[in-house]
């Protein structure tokens, strides 16, 4: 009989988080040291020098590979860092397949440096598999996919996509960025992917106190090679940093539940507001995707995008008191941001160029009424601003 797989509520508190053996310390240490004494050479611990491996990170990485129930897991210094490293896995003339909605700092990765190396890139409507089996090609070897998109939340069907990827080729990897949903709303490994990558700088730390990535997979063979590469190539995070995710991720069950509550109140709020055109939320009945998100996530998760009926989405982000007008996601404060100017400046002039005035939220942890309100006076100074 194969032993009892814990909840993910547990395995955020107890995955890779054992009592410290040396002090009983509950809340694993913080090995801030740079290099590990040998009792002879080669002969050490586990740990020789700390850009190869931290007991810190470790712990990190196995809680993370237990949440998305991977095998393995890796821990990067950001989230760009673990999609630099896995592109460092393609060779000139392979070609990866990507939706046509994906955060400005990936698309600028493949467009600006990869491409330039030798390696294709095209992007396909996600939401629609078989637009998906007409883009693939004889030497796609990724299909890239985020599910909800960065900045418009389309939603992607997982598993029909890994179905469909697989099919055309069996060494074909689907690669999901599961930052937006985290893997307490989705896991993209049960429903069939072969890689999931995180910026844990967003849900997963939780507090915009970190910066921080990773990539989890069970595919064996692929882990070496990038375990190898995030070894060669340095681009690890810190000891303090691993330990501010592990703290955030203890968390992270309960603040998506309050995260995906909030954002549907709002979500609900600007739908019903006739300043507002259009709202794009997963958890609302009116989004084109519904169905595949009631069906593959927990709840609609923290994130809205909208559009204004008249007027300025720049003059609408300044006069918000409780959405922050910044950049990133994910953090117990409400954010909000016009991604066309800000996190998307590199799609301009690109097929994938976001509407400059689409508006995108992070919804956080406050009270629904207060950010209602905020929403509510920031949305009522801008109907009587001058035109």
């Amino acid at each position: 009989m194969s032993a009892r797989r814990d909840h993910l509520e547990t395995l955020a508190i107890h995955a890779g988080q054992p009592p410290d053996p040396a002090t009983g310390a509950v809340m694993t240490p913080i090995y801030q040291t740079s290099t590990f004494v040998q009792r002879g050479v080669g002969d050490h611990l586990g740990y020789e020098y700390a850009r190869t491996g931290n007991p810190t990170r470790a712990a990190l990485e196995t809680c993370l590979a237990a949440l998305e129930g991977a095998a393995h897991g890796l821990a990067f210094a950001s989230g760009m860092a673990a999609i630099d490293t896995l592109l460092k896995l393609l060779d000139p003339g392979d070609h990866v397949l990507a939706g046509n909605d994906v955060y400005g700092g990936t698309f600028r990765l493949f467009d600006k440096q990869y491409r330039k190396y030798g390696v294709e890139f095209s992007f396909a409507e996600l939401t629609d598999p078989a637009a998906v089996r007409a883009a693939l090609r004889p030497n796609t070897r990724w299909l890239w996919l985020e599910t909800p998109t960065n900045p418009r939340l389309k939603v992607a069907d997982l598993a029909a996509l890994a179905q469909a990827a697989h099919a055309h080729h069996p060494a074909l990897k689907v690669v999901v960025d599961n930052t937006f949903a985290t893997p307490y709303l989705q896991q993209p490994l049960a429903l069939g992917c072969d890689v999931v990558v995180h910026s844990t700088t967003k849900y997963l730390g939780g507090h915009s106190d970190v910066v921080g990535g990773a990539v989890l997979t069970s595919d064996a063979a692929l882990y070496e090679r990038l375990k190898v590469l995030q070894n060669a190539a340095g681009a690890v995070p810190g000891p303090l940093d691993c330990f501010l995710v592990l703290r955030g991720i203890k968390t992270l069950p309960v603040r998506m539940e309050r995260h995906g509550a909030n954002a549907l109140l709002v979500a609900q709020f600007l739908a019903d507001h006739p300043q507002v055109r259009e709202v794009i939320y997963p958890g609302l009945d009116s989004h084109p995707q519904h169905a595949v998100a009631q069906r593959q996530m927990r709840n609609g998760g923290g994130m809205i995008s909208f559009y204004l009926n008249g007027g300025s989405a720049y003059d609408l982000v300044k006069h918000t008191r409780l959405f922050a007008l910044a950049e990133s996601l994910g953090g117990v404060e409400s954010l909000i941001e016009v991604p066309a100017a800000m996190t998307h400046g590199s799609t301009h002039g690109s097929p994938l160029e976001v509407d400059a005035g689409l508006i995108r939220v992070s919804v956080g942890l406050e009270h629904p009424d207060d950010l209602v309100a905020d929403l509510a006076q920031a949305l009522a100074r801008l109907a009587h601003a001058p035109r």
